[in-house]
């Protein structure tokens, strides 16, 4: 939680209450089914929560924004973006059922009224967002394939819309396609943690 607090310091006490309240939350639900490592839960304020807020980072989003988190698993990045932006409006989807019980609980426990789970293939979504984040859940080209017809025209933020994806590695392979549209940001620029160091914020304005 410390790690949070340096990073984000402009909290409201509210937030820092369901920032606190993750912990508990994710360790009660991880051991009834398991949505995070084993080997994670343990660094859950970095490896998951801080790596999805590095999207906050990049782009502040306005009131009234729509994203979708796609493969969200037990809800990274979603429920963190969730916390720290309530005016946005957060769909999550995943095509495990189990995973979005935990997501839906999650924001429930912690009165998220701007979280919506959903099970469902991303693909099949028939709404628009603003914004599509994720975190490497495929391999790029692929992922801008299924979800590119989901981003909305209508423009309401500082940056265009689009796909903004947590990678580690090298994937310039699988980025060169798009290699004139996108912006690679380290986030090492961000967040000092050793964890950090090969882990990057990739946005593709569509």
């Amino acid at each position: 939680m410390d790690s949070i607090l340096k990073y984000f310091k402009e909290l409201t006490n509210r937030q820092i209450e369901q920032f606190e309240m993750l912990e508990s939350l994710y360790n009660e639900w991880n051991s009834k089914i398991n949505v995070v490592s084993r080997k994670d839960i343990d660094e859950l304020y970095t490896r998951h929560v801080l790596h999805s807020l590095a999207i906050a980072k990049l782009v502040q989003f306005k009131p009234n924004t729509t994203v979708l988190d796609v493969g969200c698993g037990g809800g990274f990045p979603g429920i963190p973006l969730a916390i720290l932006f309530p005016d946005v409006q957060f769909t999550l989807t995943d095509s495990i059922g189990k995973k979005i019980k935990v997501v839906n609980e999650v924001a429930k426990a912690l009165g998220l009224s701007n979280v919506h789970g959903i099970q469902s293939r991303a693909e099949k979504l028939p709404y628009r967002y603003h914004f599509i984040v994720s975190r490497a859940v495929t391999a790029f080209p692929k992922f801008v394939a299924l979800t590119r017809k989901l981003i909305d025209n209508q423009q309401i933020n500082d940056i265009k819309n689009g796909i903004i994806y947590l990678k580690g590695g090298d994937f310039s392979d699988e980025t060169a396609l798009f290699a004139k549209k996108l912006t690679v940001y380290p986030i090492s620029d961000y967040f000092e943690e050793d964890f950090f160091e090969t882990k990057k914020v990739i946005y593709l304005p569509l």
